[in-house]
């Protein structure tokens, strides 16, 4: 399928750089294949633009990258793994603005287009709020796994809902089933899905500002709204009927054996509520789509907050400002771009423009869909906590509470490791 390369002023801008054509230095986080994949975009950029590129790829760009600025060496553009890195990049002044109508094209060409502006939005040196990120390439984490055969022979539908994953929660119990497979084992990161859990239930049980203040601790850990969401978590992990090996099993099963339970004879557990990259430890042979699929976490149907998705990203943003840099943000709003990708492996795109036949991969179409259907999309919220929090306490305290420490007394713990640090 052909696009025009862009509209309006990104076709213009494009143009204007194909008429001087520079190099323009990329830095990001991935080797390996996907290093490869990467640039196969990057020639598609090269040969629409006349412009030429050199990518580098580190397994330690974060730490790179503020190393390279700081020196003042830093690539034309950065392709950052979490937005807190960056908005504290932009806020020491590394980082360029994105071009006027950047965040207009986002909002009217990406699926919950006002979360993928929020989410690139930081304050500038100034303390005056910019547009500095432009996200290409997602991932989703509001996924359920489960074993087409397993319903299938117990006669169960997918449900659509959080009230009908509730009912079926239920149902399987009342069948002599146990419902779920849950592990929060991780070696020194143990507790770390359970933190997936509660954003998750924070985005179906509270508005998206909400979920925003409290990953900024505008709203704090210790509040109700906070509280209410890990008892939700509680609601499935610490009901012993629930769970594969009961309750206690939750904080010592490593999260890579947890779902292995749906595949035994008969299944330990019926699904398994985890991101998109799992199959991974599924067992050898797996085939995804036949052996085991997916459906999106639910919203609630009652709760009219629509359809949130939870997920990751990666984030393009200039740190050495040059015509170049901005044509190539202007190429990654074309479909070309994206649909390079998608041909290839493991990517996910909120643009409504591409042609989705592109994929290679049906799962990777479905998920896709996913993305496309929400109506908002919320990073990671424990990747944008402080790392004493987000990669300290908040995985301590959901083992903690997995374990049965109550969650206010949980929350009170959360919440004064970060007021200890501010």
């Amino acid at each position: 399928m052909k696009h025009s390369l862009l509209a309006g002023a990104a076709t213009f801008a494009l143009m204007a750089g194909a008429a001087q054509a520079e190099k323009v230095t990329v830095f990001g986080p991935w080797l390996g294949p996907d290093q490869e994949n990467v640039e196969k975009v990057l020639d598609g950029f090269a040969a629409a633009t006349g412009h030429e590129y050199a990518y580098v790829g580190s397994d330690s760009f974060e730490q790179q990258i503020r190393i390279d600025a700081e020196a003042g060496s830093a690539p034309n553009i950065a392709v950052f793994p979490q937005p807190g890195l960056a908005a504290d990049m932009a806020k020491a002044g590394f980082l360029t603005p994105l071009a006027d109508g950047t965040a207009d094209w986002i909002r009217d060409n990406y699926a919950a287009g006002q979360s993928w502006v929020d989410l690139g939005t930081y304050a500038g040196p100034d303390g005056q709020d910019h547009l500095y990120g432009f996200f290409y390439k997602v991932d989703v984490k509001s996924l359920v796994w489960y074993v087409p055969e397993n319903f299938e022979d117990a006669g169960y539908e997918v449900p659509t809902t959080m009230e009908e994953l509730k009912a079926l929660t239920d149902q399987i119990v009342a069948d002599g089933g146990t419902p779920w497979c849950i592990g929060l084992g991780s070696g020194g990161a143990t507790g770390w899905p359970a933190t997936d859990w509660v954003e998750d239930m924070m985005l179906r049980t509270q508005s998206p500002e909400d979920y925003d203040a409290w990953v900024a601790n505008e709203l704090k850990f210790n509040d109700p709204k906070v509280v209410a969401a890990i008892e939700e978590f509680g609601a499935f992990a610490r009901n012993d009927d629930y769970v594969a090996g009961g309750a206690g099993a939750v904080a010592t099963t490593d999260f890579r054996d947890s779902p292995k339970g749906m595949f035994s004879s008969p299944p330990q557990c019926y699904m398994h509520r985890q991101a998109s990259f799992i199959p991974a430890f599924f067992p050898e042979g797996t085939v995804v789509g036949e052996d085991a699929d997916f459906f999106y976490f639910p919203a609630y149907e009652g709760k009219d907050l629509g359809s949130p998705v939870l997920g990751a990203g990666t984030l393009w943003a200039i740190t050495n400002d040059s015509p170049a840099a901005h044509d190539l943000i202007a190429y990654l709003q074309t479909p070309e771009a994206h649909e390079t990708w998608m041909a290839l492996s493991g990517f996910l795109t909120p643009h409504k423009g591409v042609d989705t036949s592109a994929f290679s991969d049906p799962t990777l179409k479905k998920m896709n869909d996913i993305l496309l259907g929400a109506t908002t999309f919320r990073f990671d919220g424990s990747d944008l906590m402080p790392g004493a929090v987000g990669a300290g306490t908040f995985w301590t305290g959901m083992v903690d509470y997995a374990g049965g420490k109550p969650a206010q007394e949980v929350a009170d713990e959360i919440q004064a490791s970060w007021d200890a640090i501010q």
